[in-house]
């Protein structure tokens, strides 16, 4: 397939089968070279290739055999969307075929992104090795639900070629999991020896080329992994969907960050990214010639043309 930025398969019903049978898939390629050129661009403008930790702070632990431990520092080098930075990283986890894919996987028309928030990792900084865990414990205030399309689905997106050497996560498909854990799959096994032992036996790597994507839910076990690589770096785009009116999962209140870059969103993106982020869509009885002038006021730059013509 060439690459061009209007790659027209991304992923097949297999690939959907698998996700729904194991809760996670590798998509290699998902993004074309042109499409994340730019946004590596972004990563080198806002975190660098080379890591910032002073030398002082002395050498850090970085062989990935042991069960791995929680720190802070791990979550260094993260920010959430928006980005101070160019349309093209801020507009990635927006993208239409991602949106599509999403739309699949949970089975519906309407999705909306919850969670999206940049990733830098450098060899040394700290110990990255975790140990296997859940992520639904901060995704929900329930537990996943038995419906799909109450669930979510996750997207890691590999904005650098991610390497078993630069950190590639480790995952043990559902299928596999469960009976070792049971299918409830409890969500706090981190200081369960001998559970995170027998997982680590039959975990799976994801390494992929920049652009590929890994797609997981709330449920499956992973852990993040060290980069043992000299002077290696890992950058990573998330971004999570779920249905929209699914009130029962959740991560960012958007408006919250109300004095981030907003406007690079806004001016750049198309109304059905936009409907992704909660902005009705054209059409929409939300609108009226009340608010679309206050809306255009808002946001001077924002081509409103869309939301005009459908009033």
């Amino acid at each position: 397939m060439t690459d061009t930025a209007t790659k027209t398969r991304r992923f097949t019903e297999a690939d959907l089968n698998t996700w729904k049978q194991d809760g996670a898939v590798l998509l290699d390629s998902f993004f074309t070279s042109d499409e994340i050129a730019p946004v590596y661009q972004d990563f080198v403008d806002l975190y660098g290739t080379t890591s910032r930790v002073a030398a002082s702070e002395g050498p850090t632990e970085t062989d990935g055999s042991h069960l791995g431990r929680f720190n802070e520092k791990q979550f260094t080098n993260i920010d959430n969307l928006p980005f101070d930075c160019s349309p093209a990283l801020n507009l990635l986890g927006l993208h239409p075929a991602l949106i599509k894919l999403a739309r699949a996987a949970l089975e519906t028309d309407e999705v909306h992104l919850y969670q999206s928030h940049s990733w830098a990792k450098y060899t040394g900084d700290t110990d990255y090795a975790q140990p296997f865990h859940c992520d639904y414990k901060n995704h929900t205030l329930t537990v996943p639900s038995d419906d799909l399309r109450e669930r979510t689905i996750n997207f890691m997106i590999y904005v650098s070629d991610v390497t078993l050497e630069s950190g590639a996560i480790s995952y043990v498909p559902q299928s596999q999991s469960n009976p070792i854990t049971g299918p409830d799959r409890p969500m706090f096994v981190d200081h369960d020896s001998d559970t995170q032992t027998a997982l680590q036996a039959i975990e799976q790597r994801g390494p992929g080329p920049a652009g590929s994507i890994f797609a997981y839910g709330i449920d499956v076990y992973h852990r993040g992994m060290n980069l043992t690589a000299p002077s290696a770096h890992r950058f990573t785009l998330t971004a999570s969907f779920k249905a929209a009116g699914n009130d029962m999962i959740g991560w960012s209140a958007w408006p919250f960050t109300f004095l981030k870059p907003w406007y690079k969103i806004f001016n750049n993106a198309s109304p059905q990214q936009l409907a992704c982020l909660g902005v009705p869509a054209p059409g929409s009885a939300f609108w009226t010639s009340r608010t679309l002038k206050r809306a255009q006021e808002r946001w001077p730059d924002w081509d409103m043309s869309a939301y005009h013509a459908a009033l």
